[in-house]
């Protein structure tokens, strides 16, 4: 019998075993605190006009909604994502990213950072409290990656082998220091870090793969790539399909849970449907990150 896409999130369990997995790993997921996490659907509530087209929150739930949905789909693990977007402000958001990590099993223990003096020794501090994904969002922060207050933080989590679920894209507004020019640079003086390209790198998704290539340790997570929202604003080129397979071992599943502007499954569905295969999509919804994180645990 055909393994089908799932038409909707009710139908996300039983695909997900279908395809004989025990669930998914979703990399790319932000819980934060109430008040930031309202000011982030605000921003989303303006991306009409800076877009062109609207973003509705699907899942503008209370938190224990959110989380006993996420488990429903059958997601296994996941971090809570947060970032700052000024100086200190990343020591108290590790802390209660932290804290909401200890209070939710299923959820991975992450942490960000800024270019600040401290850096290092908060960093230092959140992996020593278990912290196993780190999130870095370039166009939010408005920092350069590059900056002499990151050298410590790039080399610390490159020794650690820690994932870096990074927003260094163009998409879906362009920013400073975005576009694969800055973090390629990091990448030079850093080439054992563990970076996770957020989005694909929309909409540079070539200049993204070219990375991923020339870097063993660089990989792409699928946040929002071939849904029908973000082709209608930075399509991803069908040439380019052959290459994603090419890279099967180093794709991850991301989905912008909760800020998605249509439901889970869809993000499911759409890979589904790039035709690269029952092991292709194992690979990415399940077993990369279960390596990944594997990698860490050995470090």
């Amino acid at each position: 019998m055909p393994i089908l896409p799932p038409d909707d999130d009710g139908a996300v369990p039983g695909y997900l075993r279908s395809l004989g997995l025990p669930g998914a790993i979703d990399l790319h997921v932000h819980f934060l605190p109430d008040r930031v996490l309202h000011k982030v659907w605000r921003y989303f509530d303006g991306a009409g006009s800076l877009l062109g087209v609207d973003w509705p929150i699907t899942y503008r739930w209370a938190q224990p909604a959110r989380l006993a949905h996420l488990r429903s789909l059958g997601v296994l693990r996941f971090p809570a994502l947060v970032y700052p977007h000024k100086p200190g402000m990343a020591r108290w958001l590790n802390d209660w990213a932290l804290d909401f990590a200890a209070a939710t099993p299923d959820c991975l223990p992450s942490a960000t950072f800024f270019p600040e003096p401290d850096a290092v020794g908060y960093l230092t501090g959140a992996l020593r409290r278990g912290a196993v994904v780190v999130k870095s969002h370039l166009q939010v922060g408005g920092y350069d990656p590059r900056d002499p207050l990151l050298d410590g933080v790039w080399a610390l989590l490159a020794a650690h082998r820690i994932p870096v679920v990074c927003h260094c894209g163009r998409g879906p507004e362009e920013g400073a220091f975005t576009g694969v020019g800055p973090i390629a640079e990091v990448l030079a003086r850093h080439p054992g870090l563990r970076l996770v390209v957020a989005h694909l790198g929309m909409p540079d998704y070539a200049d993204f793969l070219d990375l991923a290539q020339q870097h063993e340790h660089v990989y792409l997570d699928t946040t929002m790539a071939f849904t029908d929202f973000t082709e209608r604003i930075a399509p991803f080129p069908a040439e380019l399909v052959p290459r994603l397979d090419a890279l099967a071992d180093r794709i991850v599943l991301g989905s912008d849970f909760p800020n998605i502007p249509y439901p889970y499954a869809h993000q499911l569905a759409v890979l589904h449907r790039l035709g690269l295969g029952p092991d292709w999509l194992r690979a990415v919804l399940h077993d990369n990150a279960a390596q990944l994180l594997a990698d860490v645990a050995a470090a």
